[in-house]
């Protein structure tokens, strides 16, 4: 590794375990006007319907702290590495409070990682735009074509070929102080198996808890194996208000307490009503009274 991982988390005082690390180390202006509490909450502008920079102002009036940006479409040059398009994301953040922890790169769920000529420089202009916009993680997604099994096994040439782009990945996230944070369908084991063979702090796992429900793991297990290794984490629960589908709520909630989790809970949640507002407020009211914030 690049350091042991006992050197690298008292070094990095500011940013103990899991996606606090990214966080609180690319937001010092605002840590040092005010402590930040352990849990924020944010949302995924795909499920806001909340695209661009007005999506800062609908994640401020359904009562959340951020708002997880997408990197943009299959281009060159993604949307999310034009200057100007972040200033007015930057801009966004000064008129409204709500701060961008994350940016998502959902666009290798159709170009995987893998296999797309244009996937490290991607990456690249990504990091970058993540170390501007003072997001502390990107979500790496392998889902679709980018997913990485065949049935229950690792598709062993993607595999070979995404742990060599994240090695060199790793180099411009740790100058940057962005971590990349892998989303998809594997399981805690196979996904540290992965990141152990990349040996950088700076890739870690975005766990996504309906997801794994769905996929038949153990949740809370996964989550305390997982522990700082885990970059950020999404709550959802198919088409229900959380608390009130199949995953189970409260076992999560003390997995996280239990591993110290502090950081961001990001919403990608349904909207049982068709009233967007009304039921982000309610799931993240609901959040916020499990956890404890």
């Amino acid at each position: 590794m690049d350091m042991t991982r006992r050197g690298f988390l008292k070094g990095t005082a500011a940013g103990v375990a899991g996606a606090s690390l990214g966080v609180e180390m690319l937001n010092a202006e605002e840590a040092a006007s005010r402590k930040a509490p352990p849990i924020r909450l944010s949302a995924c502008d795909w499920s806001l319907g909340a695209g661009g920079p007005g999506g800062l102002e609908i994640a401020k009036r359904c009562t959340l702290e951020g708002l997880e940006v997408s990197a943009g479409g299959a281009a060159d040059k993604l949307k999310i590495a034009d200057a100007d398009y972040r200033k007015q994301y930057k801009e966004k953040v000064k008129e409204t409070g709500i701060l961008v922890p994350s940016l998502a790169m959902g666009l290798l769920n159709g170009s995987p990682l893998a296999t797309e000529p244009r996937g490290p420089a991607w990456l690249e202009q990504t990091i970058e735009a993540a170390a501007d916009l003072g997001a502390g993680v990107i979500l790496v997604a392998f889902f679709g074509k980018g997913s990485l099994l065949s049935g229950k096994d690792f598709k062993k040439d993607d595999v070979e070929a995404v742990v060599t782009r994240l090695k060199d990945a790793a180099v411009k996230a740790k100058e940057a102080k962005v971590i990349l944070g892998l989303e998809n369908t594997l399981s805690a084991k196979q996904n540290l198996e992965i990141i152990d063979r990349v040996k950088s702090d700076w890739v870690r796992v975005y766990y996504d808890i309906g997801n794994s429900t769905g996929g038949g793991y153990n949740v809370p297990e996964e989550i305390r194996t997982l522990k700082e290794r885990m970059a950020m984490i999404h709550f959802k629960d198919g088409g229900s208000y959380l608390g009130e589908g199949k995953v189970k709520m409260e076992p999560v909630a003390e997995a996280l307490h239990a591993i110290e989790y502090k950081g961001w809970i990001v919403l990608e949640t349904s909207c049982p009503s068709k009233d967007r507002d009304a039921d982000f407020k309610k799931n993240a009211a609901y959040v916020r009274k499990l956890m404890g914030v």
